[in-house]
């Protein structure tokens, strides 16, 4: 069943299902039907009455290999059902690990409402134990802020709790649990809430393109499928909504749109975030929209634990750019950290002798690791390679937190499919060189090498005018 026929007939499905009261007991009675989506492929933006036609409040966004929950109206009250519940989560083709979720995926559906409205939230709990949501980063009643213990009794398991507030300031925001958060967080429960402005900002900007993701991170061991819940850093799986290159979309933009990303970060660790072939404005925080006085151009933004951050840009390069985390290991699979480095030591007779005991054998390392993305050993069943993803020009040395933008000329408004590969235009791509190269003397190494004492140092200038000497 495609996505909008899926939603479609899930919305019939709930229209006109409620006229009580917004607050009555026989409201909170009847639950709305928990809304699934079947596919890890990136669902189109959500179109509901408030976004449909010149009366449209606001323009829908689109998350990364995931989607928006439905709500129902009740009297005025935007009602959405979570189910917190084991799921199974591809998180490349091939690669499916055991995590716990909302409504059937990890992340859970986003959640996006108005300013001003007034939410109300069913949670059932159908994990193995108690649970609770926090609604990160909201001005709420202290009583629905969802830490276990202090402002609520935990949601036991097969019971359904209801959390109701008014969303009152626009902006990028999350909800994980706060109960068991060590265990329920390292298996995937977390997604994503946005809260557009009711009216024209001054500080937020109309966007022709809004996308989420969520950057979160696992320990699953190769050849297995359930995390490892007690990795407090060293994790091997990063991931951007629990998808890993290549089992994530493109993000996509017609030439001359602009373009805002919202990101999360829900793992243990800081994350630069960094977007080739354009500059972009931080426009977001945790706190809210930054007003235009206080942006600058960035090409890397450094998300910390916890943060949210919207990033807006124009797209106005063509061309496939890689999206990715900037530490180097975000950007690979399934790695094995006690593997010793072996540059530089020569396999030479080695090789045979050990073929004998172990006929599988192979080199790796001795001169980097780029061999291996050309590799096609085998792995461990359920494993993802290190480095994986194949472009038009061959492999692509980068995997994990990585995807793409594509920006294209003839790509229509609110059009999100994949346009393929770019073809660059003939004299604008890197070529090889064809020509002699000339030798380098050890003579002439000598006069550039940081070694060499007689090299010429340029000193500072020691006048009057100040400045830092380095």
């Amino acid at each position: 069943m495609e996505r909008r026929d899926f939603i479609h007939s899930a919305l019939i499905g709930l229209a006109g299902t409620m006229s009580v009261a917004a607050v009555s007991k026989h409201a909170l009675a009847s639950l709305p039907e928990p809304i699934y989506q079947p596919s890890a492929g990136t669902a189109p933006p959500w179109r509901g009455p408030e976004t449909e036609g010149t009366e449209a409040r606001y323009r829908p966004v689109v998350t990364l290999n995931g989607w928006t929950l439905p709500y129902r109206m009740n009297e005025g009250v935007k009602e959405f059902h979570l189910v917190a519940e084991p799921v199974v989560r591809e998180m490349a083709p091939g690669f499916r690990v055991n995590m716990w979720g909302y409504n059937g995926q990890s992340p859970g559906p986003t959640i996006e409402v108005v300013e001003g409205d007034r939410v109300r939230i069913f949670v059932t709990n159908r994990l193995p134990e108690k649970t609770t949501i926090h609604w990160h980063g909201q001005r709420l009643p202290n009583g629905m802020d969802g830490v276990s213990g202090l402002n609520q009794a935990p949601i036991p398991v097969g019971k359904t709790f209801v959390y109701e507030f008014i969303a009152k300031r626009p902006g990028t925001f999350m909800y994980h649990p706060h109960a068991d958060e060590m265990t329920q967080m390292a298996m995937g429960m977390m997604g994503f809430w946005v809260t557009h402005p009711k009216g024209k900002h001054p500080n937020i900007s109309e966007v022709d393109r809004d996308y989420c993701l969520l950057l979160n991170a696992f320990d699953v061991e190769p050849g297995s499928k359930t995390p490892k819940v007690n990795t407090m850093l060293d994790f091997n799986i990063w991931a951007f909504n629990s998808r890993v290159y290549p089992g994530l979309s493109p993000m996509v933009a017609k030439l001359g749109d602009r373009v805002r990303i919202r990101i999360g970060n829900l793992t243990m660790t800081n994350h630069p975030f960094h977007v080739h072939g354009i500059e972009f404005e931080v426009t977001g925080t945790d706190g809210g929209p930054v007003p235009p006085s206080a942006r600058w151009p960035e090409v890397t933004t450094d998300i910390a634990v916890g943060q949210m951050r919207q990033i807006e840009f124009i797209a106005d390069e063509p061309g496939d750019w890689a999206v990715h985390c900037h530490k180097s290991h975000h950007t690979m699979g399934a790695m094995g950290h006690d593997v010793p480095t072996m540059i530089g030591i020569n396999h030479q007779g080695l090789v045979g002798r050990l073929q004998k005991v172990v006929p599988d054998y192979m080199v790796m390392g001795e001169r980097g690791m780029y061999d291996m993305k050309e590799m096609e050993m085998e792995l461990p069943p359920n494993t993802i390679p290190m480095m994986t993803g194949t472009g038009p020009y061959g492999p692509i040395g980068m995997g994990g937190m990585f995807t793409t933008l594509k920006v294209r000329e003839d790509q229509k408004p609110d059009d999100y499919s994949d346009p393929g590969w770019y073809k660059q235009p003939p004299g604008t791509q890197a070529y090889e060189y064809k020509g002699t190269t000339p030798p380098v003397s050890r003579e002439q190494a000598a006069k550039v090498s940081p070694d060499n004492n007689n090299a010429q140092v340029r000193k500072p200038n020691s006048g009057s005018g100040g400045g830092h000497q380095h």
